[in-house]
């Protein structure tokens, strides 16, 4: 396992810029996942990382030493696929060994490597199976073992679960977690899924139109994001993002949210706020995720800052363990994440309460967080 350290990369395919000045370090055994929409440039990134793709500016380190002008066999990377990529000729156990034959590696160190490999990725009862008698997860274990037998210093995985139902992806990103853990592997991961960004991370960098908006642990990213767009990116449901104004009450500043029938949802600027920077009728944009916007019996009973509000319930969404209900404030949808037993009905009003210990503020015209 190495480091990498990405600095200030930009790639240009003819006058179209893709990556604009990436800065991205990861420390040894990191799991970096590169997430955003389609077309954000993740997969340039990791095809510029493992030099299947050259750069127009900047530097790629490895380990240290710069790669920008190394041959993809000699920067010690290993890559799975979306495809898999598989011999379809030949047996498991081929598949896995091949890259050590090519490289000249004795039967005997090929076997052992390629058994360890199979006990780790629990794979050992099909290497004698082609790759057509296998599933779609036993194909990605295998193309993973093809990979893990080099122990190479960076893995590369280019959105290896795209391919899987929704069960099987869970089961994988599982088995992805456990051999980062189990092997310590330094890990550059890319999917357009946040959950699995936020499941699989050590550290995230969000990208869109080719830009990094924001780097940080998983918990960073979710609750400290740096922009809007990251806000409304990662979560599922998306953070209700909410027109406010800066205005005074009581002496103090407060955060108003305006109502269909004239009144205002009054709330203290939250926490994580820069309240001395607000300015009296400023417009700002105000945060808050799902999971802390609920009621009395749901609310985080550790909750130290908390306002309550009646609305007509408009949706609602069983989801097994909890309830999404739908409500309208300050002319937009709030989605607000309630126990599975909530006593909400379609239509009636409710008394609902926002934790602003876990509140946010933006900046509408930067879309930055205050």
């Amino acid at each position: 396992m190495a480091t990498l350290e990405i600095n200030s990369l930009r790639k240009r395919f003819g006058t179209i810029e893709v990556l604009k000045g990436i800065d991205i370090s990861l420390e040894k055994g990191g799991f970096l996942v590169l997430v955003g929409p389609s077309g954000c440039g993740k997969s340039t990134l990791l095809n510029t990382i493992a030099g299947l793709e050259g750069i127009s500016s900047g530097e790629i380190r490895i380990g240290g030493a710069v790669v920008n002008d190394l041959h993809p066999s000699k920067r010690d990377i290993a890559m799975v696929f979306q495809s898999y990529a598989l011999y379809p000729n030949m047996s498991v156990a081929e598949n896995i060994g091949f890259g050590m034959e090519m490289r000249g590696v004795p039967r005997a160190e090929r076997d052992q490597a390629v058994a360890s490999v199979a006990r780790t990725l629990q794979i050992e009862h099909l290497l004698s199976r082609r790759p057509s008698q296998l599933s779609g997860g036993q194909r990605q274990r295998v193309a993973m073992g093809r990979a893990l037998v080099r122990r190479p210093s960076v893995f590369l995985f280019d959105e290896p679960l795209s391919n899987l139902d929704a069960k099987l992806r869970v089961d994988m990103r599982v088995e992805i977690k456990r051999l980062h853990q189990t092997t310590g592997t330094t890990i550059v991961y890319v999917t357009h899924d946040q959950i699995e960004a936020m499941t699989l991370a050590t550290k995230i960098a969000v990208l869109k139109n080719g830009e990094l908006q924001q780097v940080g642990s998983p918990s960073e990213i979710y609750n400290r994001p740096a922009n809007m767009f990251v806000a409304d990116f990662m979560g599922s449901p998306a953070m209700n993002l909410l027109e406010g104004a800066v205005m005074q009450a009581d002496g103090q500043r407060r955060i108003a949210l305006a109502r269909k029938d004239g009144s205002s949802i009054m709330l203290p600027v939250p926490a994580s706020a820069d309240a001395a920077g607000l300015k009296d009728g400023a417009r700002v944009i105000f945060g808050i995720r799902p999971e802390a916007v609920n009621d009395d019996e749901s609310m985080d009973r550790n909750a130290k800052s908390v306002v309550r509000f009646d609305a007509n319930v408009e949706v609602i969404e069983p989801a097994g363990s909890d309830t999404y209900v739908v409500v309208r404030v300050a002319g937009k949808e709030v989605t607000a994440r309630m126990r599975a037993d909530a006593d909400v009905r379609l239509g009636q009003p409710h008394t609902f309460a926002f934790n602003l210990d876990k509140a946010v503020l933006f900046d509408p015209t930067t879309t930055r967080r205050i």
